[in-house]
């Protein structure tokens, strides 16, 4: 009875899709799926609307109101164009800079969307050709935009495309202005509302006009030029993965003044079907594949990958075998900050107003290197709208010099606000060279930096449990952790606790903190004697829960390196133990 019911209700709104609102094209897809005897894929692309969500949108490519396609694209982009002209209703010309990256229809989205904009009165800066996400984010700053859109599905396979919404301090949208757009575009309940005749004397073509000056500003967060002349040969392997990376990276490298980048041949060549990899994921090591062979055949000394969006930046070395390894994201994460911190005291650049940013399921060494350094680190919920909040409050008043998280996103600069792997690479290539400079690879360095702080070991657990059923264990799950919440895990005490949905930091002496947080979350984090961190988050897109291990080990020279990666390894199984969480 009720797969009848579903059927008859995404019938009814597929019908709806066979007016003249809609073109011929969507029309006969809806057509055919409406006919064909086997209504899966009827079901799945009409039994609910597309969130656009506080990220934006993102799903998988097709007709229908569950799938990215021009009218889903246009009730989004008709839906913030509302917004804009109700907040910025005083200004004499609201302003938007729109980009999109080397996916199937997202440059045909761009500019349906630039259309839009243009048809609510609201000028547009188009990019002539895809573009990395960090320069739409640059772009919105530059040109004193209100807003900006890119058309990306960051590293999601090939079916999928997707839709990130950007503020005027050119990061993405927070609140209260993500819950307004959200209503503006939930407003938007039929085709006949989005006003897809554009005025193209709105829309600015722009390009290299602001790839020069986002490059120059990428080198501007260089630190050391002379370490990268000394080493200028470093032999660096590059690869986009079919993606916008190939449009400024080899050629910001070249500016940092590195004369030996090969580029992975077959990845360059720009492709939303990404035939090399199963799917264009830097943090997955089938995605560096080819780089790696041509790393190997050419004796490199670093080898780097960047998302199709190039936000995010995937890092592999040499081990003290000679064997390429992944730098995971909380090490590159580390690797970032240790260099920054280290160079800047070395400089005589710390004046005392410096900060830097994580997130609060990113690596804990962080703040151990900062407060060894002086240096203010904040802790901030996952995403970078969280971490450019921060450099926002502070503006004028403190000195941003590094932000991440632990999925391979970093940001060195205040001039763009979202991660970004241009200038990321750029900085990783740096570091790489002035490890050499003493004699070192990356591996050894990150060896030397758990010499240092102690060895940490991060795990990510997803726990995938679908449905109602399973929307309702998950629930269940953190209830329970929140009312008994373990006293004891592995063998070590609990010593505090924080809520993120409380907002308390509660502690086994009986003491309650308040967290200073700009919003609630719902997180829980447990913190033992031994020094572990435990980490909870049921997902909000997803039906799965979440749980971040942070296990410490002692290290006391890169001779144990091996011996405190096998005691994490066995801390691990023995919290997966006691969490009930193994396999």
């Amino acid at each position: 009875m009720e797969n009848k019911e579903l059927l008859k209700q995404v019938t009814e709104k597929a019908t709806k899709w066979l007016t003249p609102a809609y073109d011929a094209k969507t029309q006969e897809e809806v057509r055919k799926m409406l006919e064909n005897e086997d209504k899966t894929e009827l079901i799945e692309s009409f039994y609910k609307d597309l969130e656009f969500g506080t990220g934006g949108l993102r799903g998988i490519m097709g007709a229908g109101s569950n799938r990215v396609n021009i009218y889903t694209v246009g009730a989004a982009t008709q839906g913030l164009s509302n917004y804009l002209n109700k907040s910025f209703a005083g200004l004499k010309q609201i302003s938007v800079a729109v980009g999109y990256d080397c996916r199937n229809n997202s440059r045909k989205f761009a500019e349906i969307s630039a259309d839009i904009f243009t048809a609510n009165g609201i000028k547009v800066y188009l990019f002539e050709d895809m573009r990395p996400t960090p320069e739409i984010s640059f772009a919105i700053r530059h040109f004193g935009c209100q807003s900006g859109i890119i058309l990306t599905a960051s590293h999601n396979p090939k079916e999928y495309n997707g839709y990130k919404a950007y503020w005027e301090d050119g990061a993405q949208v927070l609140a209260p202005n993500d819950k307004g757009i959200i209503d503006e575009v939930n407003k938007i309940v039929s085709a006949d509302a989005i006003k897809f005749k554009g005025n193209p004397e709105l829309i600015e073509m722009i390009g290299e006009n602001v790839d020069a000056i986002y490059l120059d500003k990428v080198q501007s967060v260089c630190i050391e030029p002379e370490v990268i002349e000394r080493n200028k040969d470093l032999k660096i392997v590059y690869t986009p993965i079919h993606g916008t990376g190939m449009m400024l990276i080899p050629r910001a490298l070249k500016m940092w003044g590195f004369t030996k980048v090969s580029t992975v041949a077959e990845q360059m060549v720009r492709s939303g079907d990404f035939p090399t990899v199963v799917s264009p994921n830097p943090e997955n090591a089938e995605a560096l594949t080819l780089a790696l062979a041509l790393a190997k055949k050419e004796d490199a000394d670093l080898v780097m990958a960047s998302d199709p969006d190039a936000d995010r930046v995937g890092i592999a070395c040499k081990d003290d075998k000679g064997e390429w390894v992944l730098v995971n994201g909380n090490q590159t994460c580390m690797l970032f900050l240790y260099y920054i911190l280290t160079q800047y005291k070395k400089l005589n650049k710390l004046a005392g107003n410096e900060f830097v940013v994580k997130t609060i399921v990113t690596t804990e060494l962080i703040k151990a290197m900062a407060d060894k350094n002086n240096v203010l680190m904040l802790d901030c919920y996952t995403g970078f709208k969280w971490i450019a909040r921060e450099v926002r409050e502070l503006e004028g008043k403190m000195k941003y010099i590094g932000g991440g998280e632990e999925s391979y996103g970093f940001m060195a600069e205040d001039f763009c606000r979202d991660k970004d792997a241009v200038s990321g690479c750029c900085l990783a290539a740096e570091i790489a060279a002035w490890a050499k400079d003493q004699g070192k690879t990356i591996f050894q360095l990150l060896q030397d930096i758990y010499v240092e702080y102690g060895y940490s070991k991060n795990v990510t657990i997803n726990v995938v449990r679908p449905g109602k059923t399973g929307a309702d264990e998950i629930k269940q799950m953190m209830t329970d952790f929140r009312s008994t919440p373990p006293q004891e895990i592995a063998g070590s005490k609990v010593v505090s606790t924080k809520d993120y949905l409380s907002l308390k930091h509660t502690f086994a002496t009986g003491e309650v903190k308040e967290l200073k947080m700009p919003d609630t979350s719902n997180v829980l984090q447990f913190f033992t004697e031994d020094g572990n961190k435990i980490s909870v988050r049921p997902s909000g897109t997803e039906p799965k829960i979440k749980f971040y291990l942070e296990v410490k080990a002692p290290m006391h020279s890169r001779e144990e390196y091996k011996q405190a990666e096998q005691m994490a390894d066995a801390k691990v199984k023995e919290i997966l133990h006691a969490l009930g969480l193994e396999n």
